[in-house]
């Protein structure tokens, strides 16, 4: 998609969903210490860094425990409002902030973490050709559910084929795992 439709989609989604991120917010504060937002450096677009924001799920000081660290079904460290967001993806919404920024797409690989950039060569690597998005290919085809060289795999591909087509395609498949959680946590 092109960036302005993606910052249209973005301004209008913060705007639609405020009450709910009032409303997140607020439960988040009240159930534990900390702040609300969680500040992730990611690695996108020609390697440039950026900070990427979410909700914050986990109690305060138990992130990172590890680079790629996976976080299941029923972790200690996860919050109980931080169970739902994580289910539902809605500790994603403030990467609609990023995508005002310039720093994310809609659409596009998940942006990566600085620990996992020696596995990819910066330079001709398809996934630092376009802005990391909020959700995509590989993000459709199987979350959590898929190893991470198939996710790779599937965000290349993503990226030597994408189209405004293939964006709302992906945009109304991101619809059903949202709404069912499936995929996110592994089994």
């Amino acid at each position: 998609m092109p960036e302005t439709i993606d910052k249209i989609f973005a301004a209008f989604g913060l705007a639609i969903l405020s009450p709910l991120i009032l409303a997140a917010a607020i439960w988040i504060k009240l159930d534990s210490r900390g702040p609300v937002l969680y500040r992730q450096q990611r690695v996108g677009k020609d390697g440039r860094a950026f900070e990427m924001l979410k909700l914050r799920t986990m109690a305060q000081g138990s992130d990172p425990v590890g680079v790629g660290t996976i976080v299941g079904e029923g972790d200690p460290r996860v919050t109980r409002p931080g169970e739902l967001m994580r289910r539902t993806s809605f500790d994603e919404v403030p990467n609609l902030v990023n995508v005002l920024r310039g720093e994310m797409a809609i659409v596009g690989p998940r942006p990566a973490l600085p620990a996992h950039v020696p596995y990819f060569s910066l330079e001709g690597h398809p996934r630092f050709e376009v802005l990391p998005g909020i959700t995509g290919w590989a993000q459709v085809k199987g979350r959590t559910e898929i190893t991470w060289p198939e996710r790779v795999e599937l965000d290349d591909w993503y990226v030597q084929h994408r189209s405004p087509w293939l964006d709302l395609r992906i945009i109304g498949m991101t619809v059903l795992p949202v709404l069912t959680g499936k995929g996110v946590s592994p089994d």
